[in-house]
């Protein structure tokens, strides 16, 4: 990874350029700084860190997230005739932004397990995001209205993925292309229209467009995962509950 750093003078002079990578120092007057650190949650959000280097100061390697671009792999195109015939089949029109999406790629299937980091979900290769595959309903976008929104959301929600942990969903009728998840703890109570709006109210933005949804989505790497704990049997569970 490499930067471009400009230094400029605070009262006037000449301003310099060091092209650097990741871990690498320059000069800024008579002091060393270091290009120290880089953690990228998506193409658009990162954070730089450059930091003065002390005299004799034993320099750490850079611990930030590089983030990857994610690796899908689209169902194809769709054209306007069946775009229409989702449509006709949802019975009401897809949201533009989602709509333009869907168009260009027929859903799309991760290569291995992805994520957004910090959000409690992830897109499986048996969990894609759904396109139109009428002959395979689990990855139809028609079919999972039947079974994953209608037995938790009104038909004001469109559900664009089940991955692993909850739901993915966006407004079917907002102008906007905000992406919402709802994590799969919140997913119980009855049918109807009280306890639909219940769940709606738990519904948490992750992006605001599917733009922004797949620049966020990144592959899950082995040390994204939470150290693993061993604990002795009857740690957190009541040892009576193995007897007899």
């Amino acid at each position: 990874m490499r930067a471009e750093i400009v230094v400029m003078p605070e009262w006037g002079g000449d301003t310099s350029r060091y092209e650097v990578t990741l871990g690498e120092t320059f000069p800024v007057g008579e002091e060393t700084w270091r290009f120290a650190d880089l953690d990228m949650t998506s193409a658009n959000d990162w954070h730089v860190r450059v930091r003065r280097v002390d005299e004799d100061e034993v320099m750490e390697p850079p611990s930030g997230h590089l983030w990857k671009r994610a690796r899908l792999r689209p169902y194809g195109q769709l054209d306007e005739t069946q775009l229409r015939s989702v449509e006709a089949a949802l019975g009401h029109p897809l949201p533009p932004d989602y709509r333009d999406w869907l168009r260009r790629t027929n859903g799309a299937q991760p290569e291995v397990e992805h994520h957004i980091p910090g959000a409690p979900f992830s897109l499986l290769p048996e969990r894609p995001l759904f396109g139109m595959h009428p002959t395979y309903p689990p990855f139809d976008l028609v079919h999972a209205q039947r079974v994953h929104r209608d037995p938790w959301f009104s038909p004001e929600w469109l559900v664009i993925a089940n991955p692993f942990g909850g739901l993915l969903v966006v407004s079917a009728s907002a102008l906007s292309g905000n992406v919402y998840f709802l994590h799969e703890l919140d997913l119980v109570g009855p049918p109807g229209p009280a306890a639909s709006a219940a769940r709606e109210r738990k519904l948490r933005a992750v992006a605001w467009s599917m733009g922004e949804f797949l620049g966020r989505l990144t592959p899950k790497e082995l040390d994204d995962q939470p150290p693993v704990q061993m604990v002795p049997p009857g740690t957190f569970t009541d040892p009576r509950n193995y007897e007899g």
